[in-house]
């Protein structure tokens, strides 16, 4: 009967008139799962940047399906306090506030919701796992940086998995009490790959903020994309599904430093990271995967330098961040030369190598001078205000469409999980 009335619509010619809601009204199967993934700073120049650097199409371009819009409550520029706090609670705030209103009232975020729902929830990052952006899903507080104060609300909301940096937040009383409330501790890439049967998970990898990916090996830190998947074999054992905020956090410090080459090696991991969660929510079928960069970091630009050209390319041959790099100039900075040769394979004219020697930020002077070999712009070191890509893949996947406020978010996903939220 049901697909007679469908057929009788289409000949009719109402069917490409039928509305999202009438859509998701005729799904029978809610989702059960939702896997947020904020790649914070990212914007389309970025996107863009990474196809080419890529030289195809990203995974997630074919999941493209609107974009949003990031103002705070105070500035047309936003924090990734405020900016995660719209993506986590549906409610604009001022810039440095977490999961508060503008007139310190507490925020019911999206994952406590599902929490409360009977779910089991998570929280990955790259940086400290008590940062703006995990921070907002789980805990409240007047100012970011009271980050000592986030670490017990995390365990204070029950969040299952935690996987990121940050573990000068977590003195040994606080340990103490994660293991006693069932959490197994790791510290590193080995701990993570051998992790117990626990359903509480609590990964520290760094004591403050993960590696770049172009410095990672360095380290040993697991991947964004082997922390994802690991939060993912945990938190589907239970049938009531889950709600899982995934953060590729580097590539906002990327831009906050203008280094290019770790921006795109920081997206190639997030992307990797995609593609673990695209292969578990086709096989899971019930598993809504939505993607969206919280701001715009650094204003970058692919082109410019008065050519009508990009040298994308370059950056395919850079070994390490300009942050590392400067830890290799010998005191005076007279080795640059050789530093550069070895890590980014370029030979520095004579102009270049007085600019480093020189430099108050060496680390600023020698991202300058590889973005501009790479035709890269920049326009600032903070935050824009531009409006960013919104990518989604599975059921209700088509709710994301067209330009919505940052907060419509967290209220679509909990509708579509049929989760009281606000």
């Amino acid at each position: 009967m049901k697909r007679f009335v469908w057929l009788l619509l289409f000949f009719l010619g109402i069917f490409p008139f039928i509305t999202n809601e009438m859509i998701v009204a005729a799904e029978k199967s809610p989702v059960t799962n939702v896997i947020f993934m904020i790649p914070d700073g990212f914007s389309a120049a970025y996107a863009t940047g990474y196809r080419w650097y890529k030289g195809e199409n990203s995974i997630m371009d074919e999941m493209l399906v609107g974009m949003h819009r990031t103002y705070s409550a105070n500035s047309i520029v936003t924090d990734s306090a405020a900016g995660g706090t719209a993506m986590a609670t549906g409610v604009k705030t001022n810039n440095g506030m977490i999961a508060m209103s503008p007139t310190g009232e507490r925020l019911p975020t999206i994952l406590q919701a599902a929490k409360a729902s009977g779910k089991k929830t998570g929280l990955v990052t790259t940086t400290t796992i008590t940062y703006a952006t995990p921070a907002a899903f789980a805990s409240h507080v007047e100012d970011r940086k009271m980050e000592a104060e986030i670490a017990p609300q995390l365990l204070d909301n029950r969040v299952d998995v935690l996987l990121g940096g940050g573990r000068k937040y977590f003195p040994k009383t606080l340990l103490n009490r994660a293991k006693a409330e069932g959490y197994q501790i790791v510290t590193d890439h080995k701990g993570l790959s051998l992790k117990s049967s626990s359903d509480k998970l609590l990964g520290l990898f760094s004591e403050e903020a993960m590696s770049p990916e172009l410095d990672r090996h360095r380290t040993k830190e697991p991947s964004l994309a082997e922390m994802t998947e690991t939060a993912i074999q945990i938190l589907q054992k239970d049938k009531k599904g889950f709600f899982l905020m995934v953060e590729g956090g580097q590539i906002d410090w990327a831009g906050h430093a203008n280094d290019a080459a770790w921006a795109m090696k920081d997206i190639e991991a997030f992307e990797q990271a995609v593609e673990r969660v695209k292969e578990f929510a086709e096989e899971d079928q019930h598993t809504l995967v939505v993607i969206a960069g919280d701001h715009n970091t650094g204003g970058i630009s692919i082109g410019g330098y008065n050519q009508y050209a990009a040298n994308i390319d370059f950056l395919q041959d850079i070994k390490a961040t300009g942050q590392y790099m400067v830890t290799q100039l010998d005191k005076e900075r007279k080795n640059s030369k050789k530093v550069l040769k070895k890590y980014a394979n370029i030979d520095l004219t004579p102009e270049e190598e007085r600019k480093i020697q020189v430099a108050k930020d060496p680390e600023r002077t020698i991202n300058q001078i590889l973005s501009k070999r790479a035709l890269i712009g920049w326009t600032t070191y903070e935050h824009t205000g531009v409006d960013i890509p919104v990518y989604a893949y599975g059921p209700g996947a088509e709710r994301f469409r067209g330009l919505q406020e940052n907060t419509d978010l967290p209220k679509k996903i909990a509708k579509l999980m049929n989760i009281p939220f606000q």
